[in-house]
């Protein structure tokens, strides 16, 4: 079969056009993998271009994966050899490990996560005696204000211009410590991974003609997303030439928060004035009556780019609007729905999602279902490895498996508190990098004490010393995992837990999660085939490169029924989807009608109505808990802009313009859907 046979018209269209720069507008459902994958393939065996001069970047590791397999589908595993499909910061990652002669770091630099990056700028303010430095309000407003200057390539010292109040000066000055501690501490956090390489290839004339030979075609998926350190690294890539396809859609840009940028769609439109767009318009997942909602209701937002998604799959089930007078009564209603549903229609769990704007809302379904023993997954919750106390004694037992580890020494030098306090950390790091050493180290070289007062010196020694002795003590052990709980006792970690629960059951609940993690080791132990595997040392590497993606694939082949927010349902399709909380202040959110932002809340409103297959139903209650007290609450501005009389209200009067359905009319329609049923 030829590459590109079983593409559309205009998909082929997107497939075949190389001659210049090439945007592709794909509305949801439209098949945008595949022609991404598929224009790799015919880029390597139509126009001969080599495997490993062609790049593609997208922004999970979920959706370089299914690329990559997807591609190799249609190539030789001599055709794909050496292609690159990765997540941009994969890719940044990449660029800044091949060019490091040209960057402030040096070899084995460490990559910090938040929590790591949230300790750093609690230490300086504190040192730097900022008022509220305990405050997690004003951490978090520190984090997203240096990542927003990063984003937007702006340096700590350009930062001070960019400032409108004091506390943006506060910040401003907060940023240049932050950014002299992560070059100290040979370190880069998430946004690094992007902007230093981005600067490198502004800077540094030789390393940027050598990508933009290396990179010969480069693709880029959800270009909706970019900001703009991302929007002008692509842009150095493919310089004048402009060899390029961008797949995206404005309609399903919902993530400004986090510096996603849709108008960088319009920019390439006045940097590159021989742009071609081609609109994928054909939806391939959802009925007519789910599409024109969705038309309807991004009509409202104003577009650079028109287009309208249809479909082949018949006009489909009204779409059911359930009011309901209060947010306990809104889960009950959904959850006893959908077993009916479940029962008549003969379907699996999985088949039904539930859909809502905040985590909060998930709650009182979560109850529901509980009660009514119906499985569930939750998405977008905290995974196991993401708790503090897992990543924290992960973080030691990292350390005893490579004491080259720096961010591993990082997280748990002050965890618990052990007087090491930011300026000692800042000229062990400078020691550290002058003598070629890492973190741990450093601290057991005897030439600290020409830079460091005794009490520091002898701190940093003792910790050194007590890691050395488990590390010797758990490598040569039969049974390790006794001796790890002896490790972590001795670290003061169990009584650390203790002093800081909040309660008595949040301290129970993170004692049980380091039971389980445990048992996972002594696990992945015992059932290790090979005998030289069955070491703690093979055990922690193994829990350390867990395959994240294995696991959610696992997870979405259980029989669950799907709970997650609209933010997180982007990219997902399932047969039947429920909405919730569909008011005005919930979606659209109070924020952005404070800040009259209501554009994004309306893209949202679109990505949830395009996550369906067959059925939507949306909810809404007329009272919610709000601080303990009921609040009174208004219907969204989004259902007024909905097909009329494409909607089946319960529970409320229809609002004026919407007719009643005919009865001979809603029998036409049921056979036009079983024919098209019968078509497929």
């Amino acid at each position: 079969m030829s590459v590109g046979s079983l593409l559309n018209e205009k998909q082929q269209e997107a497939m075949r056009y190389t001659q210049g720069p090439l945007l592709v507008l794909a509305g949801a459902g439209s098949g945008k993998t595949s022609v991404i994958t598929q224009k790799i393939a015919y880029l390597v065996q139509e126009c001969r271009i080599p495997a490993h001069r062609i790049t593609a970047v997208t922004f999970t590791n979920k959706a370089a994966r299914e690329m990559k397999e997807r591609v190799t589908r249609h190539l030789s595993k001599e055709q794909s050899k050496g292609l690159s499909v990765s997540t941009f910061h994969t890719f940044g990652l990449n660029l800044l490990r091949i060019e490091l002669k040209h960057t402030p770091l040096k070899n084995n630099f460490s990559i910090l996560d938040a929590d790591d990056c949230k300790r750093i700028l609690m230490d300086l303010m504190h040192r730097d005696n900022l008022a509220n430095a305990d405050s997690k309000e004003l951490i978090a407003k520190a984090m997203k204000k240096i990542s927003d200057w990063k984003n937007d390539l702006i340096l700590p010292e350009q930062a001070h211009v960019t400032c409108e109040t004091e506390e943006d000066v506060q910040l401003a000055h907060l940023y240049q410590l932050y950014e002299r501690n992560l070059r100290a501490y040979n370190a880069v956090d998430f946004d690094d991974l992007i902007v230093l390489p981005t600067r490198l290839l502004q800077d540094n004339a030789e390393v940027r003609d050598k990508w933009q030979n290396r990179v010969r075609y480069l693709l880029v998926d959800e270009y909706q997303d970019t900001n703009t350190a991302q929007y002008m690294m692509v842009k150095l890539l493919v310089g004048v030439m402009g060899q390029f396809t961008a797949v995206g859609d404005d309609d399903q840009s919902i993530y400004a928060w986090r510096g996603a940028k849709p108008e960088n769609m319009a920019l390439l439109k006045d940097d590159f004035p021989r742009l071609k767009v081609v609109k994928l318009e054909q939806n391939y997942r959802s009925t007519n009556v789910i599409l024109n909602a969705a038309n309807a209701v991004i009509g409202n937002n104003p577009h650079i780019f028109e287009k309208a998604l249809w479909s082949d799959k018949g006009r489909g089930e009204a779409i059911r609007v359930i009011t309901c007078r209060n947010d306990d009564d809104e889960a009950e209603r959904v959850v006893k729905d959908l077993i009916t549903h479940k029962l008549m229609n003969g379907k699996n769990w999985k088949d039904y999602a539930v859909l809502y704007r905040g985590n909060f809302q998930s709650r009182v379904i979560e109850t529901q279902l509980r009660q009514m023993q119906i499985p569930y997954k939750l998405s977008g919750g905290q995974s196991f490895f993401a708790r503090a106390e897992i990543k924290d004694i992960m973080s030691y037992l990292r350390l005893i498996i490579n004491p080259e580890d720096d961010s591993a020494f990082l997280r748990i030098i002050n965890t618990p508190k052990r007087a090491i306090g930011p300026v000692t950390l800042e000229k062990l790091g400078l020691f550290a990098q002058e003598n070629h050493l890492s973190l741990l180290g450093a601290s057991a070289d005897q030439r600290l004490a020409m830079v460091l007062p005794k009490k520091a010196m002898s701190q940093l020694h003792e910790f050194a010393e007590f890691i050395q002795r488990f590390t010797e003590e758990l490598h040569d052990h039969d049974d390790p995992v006794p001796l790890v709980r002896q490790f972590i006792n001795e670290a003061g970690y169990v009584d650390y837990i203790r002093e800081n629960a909040a309660t008595p059951a949040q301290e129970k609940s993170k004692f049980d999660n380091i039971e389980s993690l445990y048992s996972s080791i002594q696990n992945l132990i015992n059932k290790a085939e090979d005998v030289d595997d069955r070491n703690i040392e093979s055990a922690i590497r193994k829990l350390v490169l867990i395959d994240m993606l294995e696991q959610q694939q696992e997870e979405q082949d259980q029989d669950k029924v799907n709970l997650l927010t609209l933010h997180a349902a982007k990219g997902l399709e399932f047969p039947y989807v429920y909405m919730m909380g569909l008011e005005e202040e919930l979606l659209p959110h109070r924020n952005s009608i404070a800040s009259e932002t209501i554009e994004e809340e309306r893209r949202l409103m679109y990505v949830g109505i395009t996550r369906a297959k067959q059925g939507l139903t949306m909810t809404l209650a007329e009272q919610r808990k709000n601080g303990g007290q009921m609040k009174q609450m208004t219907p969204s501005r989004f259902l007024d802009e909905l097909p009329q009389n494409d909607i089946e209200w319960l529970g409320r009067k229809k609002p004026a313009g919407a007719t009643d359905v005919d009865p001979k009319e809603q029998a036409r329609r049921a056979i036009e859907n079983l024919k098209a049923l019968m078509k497929r």
